[in-house]
């Protein structure tokens, strides 16, 4: 149970508390190798640009644009026993495709005052959190601009078409507190909405969305306890999914000096709100659950009967005090949100520990049959990202199929991009990076989504190791 004293530290982090963590951050020693420092997760050294990388197979002529994936990579050498996955320096992996060829690869560092003081830059312009401008978790096209992002503070950064940081930037003035990693587009409306959270302010998240102008129209606070992590949410026509979940700030990790400070909270009861799209805190529906934590939910619909209906990668805990990432084993579920009994039914889907849920998007918020994620490693954080396969799951009729790269070729997450604006749900491509570590390269590959175990539509091969990320996303370039 969060004590007193740390309450009333939490109300106000002093600079003099900063000094101490910094300070406890340097002497920190581990016995132990930091996972994600060593072997796949190693970080690169440089940037590299690729103008026409060797291509196997035939990439479809409709797939123009841009994916890019966003994940963290260290740009200077870091205190393995202080360090977490989550918080490295943003680096971005993009192909460029256009009628069928694939125009470049190259990888690049968002520009933090950091990243851009380690690289001997002049910092890029925009408005800044005082604590932290690193935006290393998740790229999305919105409004006519490219935005890397990131939750618990960090801003949103504008990078180009050509991956090259341009500024730095607060929506015009219009996003308030913070953001979030994990918007989501209303497909209806063209708004992006988020359940935003700042680490520093533990007793509220807020409600915001970002109008098709790229300006923040809603910004509703909902009082909270503990400091919850809150990685992503729903929505569907009428609700936004609010989780808070057991995965709380921990002040005493802050003072011990490591650089992640969520700890899983077993004095944070469970939930997950039901908010009326245009309602308040007050009108939130709150359901009970059993412990547990999300990071990544697929999709959530609505129910003729009332309830709401959401799969997602479901974890037991989350965050034991030593951890360097994910320490736990994700199985797939069904969750049922009944607003009438204010309880939240867990039903299993898979018990294979999988990741990084994906689906046609155009149905946000809507019934969906298919989803797709990508398996992760059964010993939890002994190698979170080490598994070889991609899944697909048919929701009508249980079944799941399996994509198998190959041993030592290792997946991130894979998105399905549709064939066309009316192509029907499985009527598309998935596509994702593949870092292999017997050679130390990496392919964009390119699947057909209504063929999943055959081989590749087409690869784009990459002449180096691509660390695992986190997020990617095509953006359309016409």
């Amino acid at each position: 149970m969060t004590s007193p004293v740390e309450t009333a530290i939490r109300g106000v982090v002093t600079k003099g508390v900063l000094a101490v963590a910094g300070f406890n951050r340097d002497r920190r020693k581990t016995r132990k190798p930091n996972l994600f420092l060593e072997g796949i997760h190693a970080p690169l050294t440089e940037e590299m640009t690729v103008m026409q990388p060797k291509v196997s197979g035939q990439i479809p002529a409709a797939l123009n644009g841009l994916y890019v994936r966003n994940g963290p990579n260290p740009v200077g050498p870091v205190n393995p026993a202080a360090h977490h996955w989550f918080v490295g320096d943003a680096m971005l992996h993009g192909v460029r495709l256009q009628d069928g060829d694939a125009k470049w690869y190259r990888n690049r560092w968002v520009r933090s005052n950091s990243v851009s003081a380690a690289l001997d830059e002049p910092p890029v312009p925009g408005p800044r959190n005082p604590r932290t401008d690193v935006a290393n978790t998740n790229i999305v096209g919105h409004a006519g601009k490219i935005w890397a992002i990131v939750e618990a503070g960090g801003y949103p950064v504008e990078v180009s078409d050509e991956l090259e940081t341009r500024a730095h930037s607060d929506f015009d003035g219009t996003l308030g507190e913070s953001y979030s990693a994990h918007p989501h587009l209303d497909p209806e409306t063209g708004e992006m909405h988020a359940i935003c959270y700042e680490a520093m302010h533990p007793d509220t998240l807020w409600h915001k969305v970002v109008g098709a102008d790229g300006k923040v129209k809603r910004d509703e606070p909902i009082p909270v306890r503990h400091g919850p992590m809150v990685h992503d949410c729903m929505i569907t026509p009428h609700y936004v999914i609010v989780m808070d979940l057991p995965v709380t700030f921990s002040m005493s990790a802050v003072l011990s000096g490591v650089s992640f400070p969520y700890r899983w909270n077993p004095a944070h009861p469970a939930r997950i709100g039901l908010l009326p799209r245009q309602g308040t805190a007050d009108d939130i529906i709150w359901c009970d659950i059993d412990p547990c934590y999300i990071f990544h939910p697929a999709n959530a619909y609505e129910t003729a009967d009332g309830k709401v209906v959401m799969q997602a990668c479901v974890y037991d805990h989350m965050f034991a005090p030593d951890n360097t990432g994910p320490d736990a084993v994700p199985k797939f579920e069904t969750l049922t949100i009944d607003p009438a009994a204010r309880k939240v039914t867990r039903t299993l889907v898979d018990a294979q520990s999988q990741e990084f849920p994906r689906y046609d998007e155009r149905l946000t918020g809507k019934p969906y049959r298919y989803a797709y994620t990508t398996a992760v490693s059964e010993e939890g954080e002994a190698g979170f990202l080490t598994e070889t396969r991609i899944f697909k799951h048919d929701l009508a009729t249980g079944t799941r199929e399996c994509h198998d790269y190959g041993p030592g070729r290792v997946p991130g997450e894979f998105i399905f991009i549709p064939a066309h604006a009316t192509a029907a749900e499985d009527e598309g491509w998935m596509m994702g990076y593949v870092t292999d570590t017997n050679s130390s390269t990496s392919e964009l590959v390119i699947l057909d989504a209504a063929r999943f175990t055959q081989p590749p539509v087409a690869s784009v091969h990459i002449p180096q190791r691509m660390p695992p990320g986190f997020h990617g996303n095509f953006i359309r370039i016409d």
